[in-house]
């Protein structure tokens, strides 16, 4: 018997109320190599073929190249002790905590992990994690214009122009009015990043004071590890603060599942998507913990809700609060300095390019190479190094620029060796 979800006419009245004539318009956007051809599937095959198979296809992985990558996502060191506290069926069987009384692990892990990013950020409320660093950006837009009445979103030049992509084609039919600069006249908000999407440290309390001058809030994205050396969006003036949570504890896996990170004021908390898990007693003034705010309810209120955030990364969220409690406070601060120290090295090192950062660094910076940087960085993954970001490539500099990640699990050994690698496929 087959399945039919929708009659002809179903379908004909969902094409005219979004503007399409056809379903090849509806997807018009999607390149005709990136669709599904076929619903055509192969035969099914035995447990011990399919075992095979994939052991033949994950061996074409290279997981050995030394890796320079960054631009948002790092290759950190993670102590095995996440793996096996967030593997414990309490945790990984947990879904949604609509019932406390049989939810109680799951609320108390939310709770923990709001309370260690409110620290971390120095704001007031983090809700229960967004899907991830881009999409927070969007939802802190949204947000902003939800509190200020607004519909302009300026974005600064320090913004990795993968979310700012992502902002665009998340807001393209909310009527937003998105703007490059840093002017917060007329705005909801100005949304940055620091350190910037090439590296950079900017210290943003003017801009800060600036937009609240002008009725607008100040959003700035943040790098996680960063926060070990660098001053917090708190201490900014920041009104939200978001970031990829991928830095704490989370594998790079072929582009996720990664962790939306979010915090903010104490003003702003009613218009923030997510929910948020507070503390309280039950009748016997026992220690509980519940949903005290469920503001992203769109299966209640539909267009009335803060967002379109269906779930939250608890899983990716708890292991970024395992990590962060096991490297405590002072383990956080050395291993941004040793991110930051490797850095520093690593650019004496590289005297054969220019350094395009204008300020400060923490552990990623931009140089400008005597070729094209495509070409260096496919020199450079034939002798074992992931060479870093041709900033080409994502509409971010020039050809001959390349983005360079360094973190603490980059030795002196890797550091000398990427250097000479790098020097000899620029120059010769």
């Amino acid at each position: 018997m087959s399945w039919i979800p929708a009659t002809e006419t179903e379908r004909r009245s969902m094409l005219d109320t979004v503007g399409a004539a056809s379903l090849e318009d509806l997807f018009a956007s999607i390149p005709a190599a990136l669709r599904m051809q076929s619903w055509d599937v192969p035969p099914g095959r035995s447990e011990m073929a399919v075992s095979e198979y994939l052991g033949r296809l994950s061996v074409k992985n290279d997981v050995c190249s030394v890796n320079f990558l960054g631009g948002g996502y790092y290759d950190h060191f993670i102590p095995a002790a996440v793996d096996a506290l967030i593997s414990r069926s309490e945790f990984y069987t947990a879904y949604t905590p609509y019932q406390p009384e049989c939810s109680q692990g799951t609320l108390q892990a939310i709770y923990e992990y709001q309370t260690a990013l409110c620290r971390l950020t120095d704001l007031e409320f983090a809700n229960a994690s967004l899907y991830d660093g881009g999409t927070a950006v969007f939802e802190a837009a949204t947000m902003s214009m939800r509190v200020t009445r607004r519909e302009k979103v300026v974005v600064h030049e320090s913004l990795n122009p993968v979310y700012r992509k992502m902002l665009e084609t998340h807001a393209a039919n909310l009527g937003v009015e998105i703007v490059s600069g840093e002017n917060p006249e007329g705005a909801a908000c100005v949304i940055v990043q620091n350190p910037s999407f090439l590296g950079t440290v900017r210290d943003f309390t003017n801009l800060a004071a600036q937009c609240h001058a002008a009725g607008a809030l100040l959003v700035v994205s943040f790098y996680p590890v960063s926060l070990g050396m660098i001053k917090t969006p708190g201490a900014m003036g920041a009104d939200i603060a978001v970031a990829e949570g991928q830095s704490l504890g989370q594998p790079l896996g072929f582009g996720g599942p990664y962790l939306g990170i979010m915090t903010t004021r104490k003003e702003c908390v009613r218009k923030m998507p997510g929910r948020i898990v507070g503390q309280t007693v039950d009748a016997e003034g026992r220690r509980g913990f519940v949903l005290t705010l469920q503001a992203r309810e769109q299966h209640i209120r539909r267009e009335k809700a803060m967002s379109n955030i269906c779930s939250n990364q608890a899983l990716c969220a708890l292991r970024a609060l395992v990590h962060l409690s096991l490297l405590g406070k002072a383990g956080l601060q050395e291993v941004a300095t040793a991110c930051h120290s490797k850095a520093e090295y690593l650019k004496k090192k590289l005297g054969f390019a220019q350094i395009v950062n204008d300020g400060p660094t923490f552990n990623e910076f931009a140089v400008r190479l005597p070729k094209k940087a495509g070409e260096a960085a496919a020199k450079l993954l034939a002798k074992g190094f992931l060479a870093g970001l041709p900033l080409a490539s994502v509409g971010a500099g020039q050809d001959n620029d390349l983005l360079i990640a360094v973190t603490e699990k980059r030795t002196r050994e890797e550091l000398d060796a990427f250097a000479a690698a790098l020097e000899e496929a620029s120059c010769n």
